[in-house]
């Protein structure tokens, strides 16, 4: 038996070796016990890994000397002041308020003008935030014409934004950046694009915005948009906002202004007014001070917000 079993490997090699093809080995099929065939196990492919956000490092130290709320730093009043202004916005977020507010995760920081520290309002409210137990935060850098969060905050540019809207094959996970601040993540403006103001304003940004806030029901959504009163596409933006946060400068922005740039909010539900650089007693030594009140519906207390914010 065993000589036969040595010339059938014999041939079998010579066969290999002329070029002959030979037949796969048929796989065993698995056991019948008493009429019922075990269930066959099969190898099942690795599914591929979720993508991972890139993690980039703030230069906290550095950020802190320029005025910025940081997690470590001690305890000051900029830092005081902004517990006092996310507070009534974090609880619109999260359902807390007396009454319901839409999309209240999603708030946009502006001003009527540039040059009346939005962006500064922006970066110290989502710090604020991210020092929060319960909250995440996702800072966007929706001024996509002059995007300046990257800069500020000492970063390189990177993709974004933009490429989000340029390409739906990017995913949003590739885009966006973790950082050192653990409960703060940044997407930022993205790669330059000469039409950067239109794709703001298109299709594929309302409906990532949209995307983004029913992806990340448990993260607060910031975005750092463009001034009211220059373009149109904060206005756009400003349709899908649950909440704004509107940046007035003391003795810089006009009362007219000011008027012209609430109207084109009319529609969001809740407005909140800012008042940057007020200075005076205490306040002198930091260069910012913070005042809030919320437009409500009711014309009345609409024209009283106008009018204290004429009056500071």
């Amino acid at each position: 038996m065993s000589t036969l079993i040595e010339k059938a490997a014999q041939r079998l090699d010579q066969l290999r070796q002329a070029g002959v093809a030979m037949p796969e080995p048929a796989v065993a099929q698995p056991p019948v016990v008493a009429g019922v065939q075990a269930p066959r196990v099969e190898q099942v492919p690795a599914s591929e890994p979720s993508p991972v956000s890139r993690r980039i490092e703030f230069d906290l130290d550095r950020l802190h000397s320029m005025g910025f709320v940081t997690p470590a730093a001690p305890r000051s009043l900029a830092a005081d002041e902004f517990r006092v202004i996310k507070r009534p916005l974090l609880d619109n977020a999260s359902g807390k308020s007396a009454a319901p507010v839409a999309n209240g995760n999603l708030i946009m920081v502006t001003s009527a003008m540039p040059g009346e520290g939005k962006s500064f309002t922006a970066v110290n409210l989502a710090m604020s935030m991210a020092m929060e137990l319960d909250y995440r935060v996702l800072l966007v850098d929706a001024d996509v014409a002059k995007p300046s969060l990257m800069k500020t905050l000492g970063l390189p540019p990177s993709p974004g934004l933009l490429d989000l809207l340029l390409d739906k094959r990017t995913d949003m996970a590739d885009v966006m950046l973790r950082t050192n601040v653990e409960k703060l993540t940044l997407l930022p403006s993205g790669t330059p694009h000469p039409r950067a103001t239109e794709l703001l304003a298109s299709d594929a940004m309302t409906s990532l915005v949209e995307e983004m806030g029913r992806r990340y029901p448990d993260r607060v959504i910031i975005f750092d948009s463009p001034p009211l009163l220059l373009t149109t596409e904060s206005r756009v933006l400003a349709t899908h906002m649950g909440q704004i946060v509107m940046v007035v400068q003391a003795e810089k922005t006009l009362q007219s202004q000011v008027r012209h740039a609430l109207t084109t909010i009319e529609a969001c539900p809740v407005k909140m007014m800012v008042l940057n650089q007020a200075r005076g007693g205490d306040q002198a030594a930091y260069g910012y001070g913070y005042g809030y009140g919320y437009g409500q519906e009711s014309s009345t207390k609409k024209k009283r917000d106008k009018k204290e914010v004429a009056a500071s």
